[in-house]
């Protein structure tokens, strides 16, 4: 199979930039070239080929595991991403995806789970904390959700809504880290927000005039919290959700989950800790 159909099959893209060290590579062998050599070579004494090829598209290999049929299984990353990988016996094959035995058993999920989601989801969370996030809700409320927010986005809005009795209650604070993916707007009311005197006043105020535009911008808190709002959207990218809002939460036994997108009613309480107070 060739690169190309290789990447058709992991059904990612794979996307080209120019910048100015692209005539450079044309001309000149730097050391970088040489220790990329040298990588590839030290990999494909330990991988078979088909894995050294998957690595050569962007493919992290995280770690292996035993799997079903003398196949081997490679537990990846790319772009943010897990990627389940399995080596045939004859070690000429690779099959990406979810491996289904015939009682119709997911044998992929507990795996990834095990060895790339959780520690993943636990890193992330270590930043999250890091990060530049408001805070919505009481500092001793016994559940924390972290929670990427454009200001523009109207989900956004009703997981803020949704989210409101436990946060009166006094059972949940969430953090929301302002981000810009919508609308040019984005930018300059998420910065408004964060370079302000009161963030978490700001917040409220323009969650309160939501459905009329939200806040003012101001130009000067625009240039105080810009820079912040960038890091926290470029750190969004990296972990790779693609969507706001994007909220990370732990379960009752210590996990990190992740729930992309306005989380469902059922879902909802799992999230918060505890059913819907009256």
């Amino acid at each position: 199979m060739n690169k190309i159909a290789l990447s058709m099959a992991l059904m990612l893209a794979l996307i080209s930039g120019c910048n100015d060290d692209a005539a450079k590579k044309d001309s000149v062998v730097d050391d970088s070239s040489i220790n990329s050599e040298q990588g590839a070579l030290e990999r494909s004494k330990q991988y078979p080929a088909p894995i050294e090829s998957i690595i050569e598209q962007g493919v992290e290999i995280i770690d292996t595991f035993d799997a079903p049929a003398g196949m081997m299984g490679y537990a990846g990353m790319m772009r943010g991403q897990p990627l389940a990988i399995y080596v045939t016996k004859d070690k000429q094959y690779a099959i990406v995806g979810t491996l289904i035995d015939k009682e119709g058993v997911n044998l992929t999920s507990k795996v990834m789970e095990d060895l790339v989601e959780g520690p993943r989801m636990a890193r992330a969370w270590k930043e999250l904390e890091d990060s530049n996030w408001i805070a919505d809700g009481k500092d001793d409320a016994p559940v924390t959700i972290y929670t990427f927010t454009d200001p523009n986005c109207p989900y956004c809005y009703k997981f803020r809504e949704a989210a409101d009795p436990w946060i009166k209650a006094g059972k949940v604070q969430l953090r929301h880290i302002m981000v810009a993916i919508l609308r040019k707007s984005s930018m300059d009311k998420a910065a408004t927000i964060m370079g302000s005197k009161d963030p978490e006043t700001m917040l409220q105020k323009h969650h309160e005039q939501f459905d009329q535009g939200g806040i003012e911008i101001d130009p000067e808190a625009i240039e105080k919290g810009q820079v912040r709002v960038q890091l926290n959207t470029n750190m969004m990218q990296r972990l790779g959700f693609g969507a706001t809002p994007s909220s990370l939460f732990k379960d009752k036994d210590g996990k990190v989950k992740a729930i992309q997108g306005l989380p469902q009613d059922e879902v909802l309480e799992t999230m918060m800790g505890s059913p819907k107070p009256q």
